[in-house]
């Protein structure tokens, strides 16, 4: 401690306790001040040590699947949703309404034959797993092409057999598989009729007709009419189904 009567205690007894109060305020903020700036100033150095590869951060996304769409008709939705599903490739399937002109249709309504909509199913799928062709092959093979607005017991414009093309390759690649059908002979005398369109707005049916056949397994119209194709393409096309 100083005493009382050192030149240094006088001095500091001469500004009194208020000014060495505010003084010592005063140079705390300057070091304090000068230790931030120095921090900050250190702060871009560090930043700028660091390595740059010049390659962009690495990320764990992958990409989004590059899907296509097939739009397809052939008799009950169900029966083409359910043969569908199955391939590799196949991301989803939805079935639904398309080529009416009634806004909207209801099930009920698409039944009564009076709204010009046939029951399709929009196919989502990889092309690089499985292509178009593929899917028409498959497509063919689960229902009857040759009677127009019929499948079995299934009788209505409703049932009609057609392909709603998404592009001109589409088009291109129905068609001529239609012909080469038709050339084969495969049918006998019976020609092919079913019609080739552009896609047009398509409505996405009731709920409980999605995975139909999946949930519905040991329905009736399911073990009866459903459960044969979907057996058919098991069979036919092995290395096109998907494995658990």
């Amino acid at each position: 401690m100083l005493r009382s009567n050192s030149p240094l205690a006088a001095r500091w007894g001469g500004f009194g306790l208020a000014a060495a109060i505010a003084l010592g305020l005063l140079l705390l903020g300057k070091y304090a001040g000068t230790t931030t700036a120095l921090t900050t100033a250190a702060e871009p150095i560090a930043a700028a040590e660091q390595p740059n590869s010049g390659q962009p951060p690495e990320t764990d996304a992958e990409e989004p699947k590059k899907l296509e769409i097939a739009t397809l008709g052939g008799g009950c939705f169900w029966c083409v949703e359910g043969a569908m599903e199955i391939l590799k490739g196949v991301d989803k399937v939805v079935s639904g309404y398309e080529g009416g002109f009634v806004k909207n249709p209801t099930y009920e309504q698409v039944c009564s034959k009076r709204t010009g909509h046939v029951e399709v199913c929009q196919i989502h799928f990889d092309p690089e797993v499985i292509s178009f062709d593929d899917l028409l092959e498959v497509f063919f093979k689960i229902h009857d092409p040759t009677t127009k607005n019929r499948q079995g017991n299934d009788v209505g414009p409703q049932y009609r057999s057609v392909i709603f093309y998404h592009s001109e390759s589409q088009q291109k690649q129905a068609l001529q598989f239609i012909a080469k059908l038709n050339e084969s002979g495969v049918y006998g005398r019976s020609k092919i009729v079913t019609d080739v369109e552009p896609t047009k707005v398509f409505y996405e049916a009731e709920a409980y007709h999605q995975d139909y056949f999946a949930k519905n397994p040991f329905a009736g119209y399911c073990q009866a009419i459903v459960k044969p194709k979907v057996d058919k393409v098991n069979k036919e096309f092995s290395d096109k189904v998907k494995r658990d």
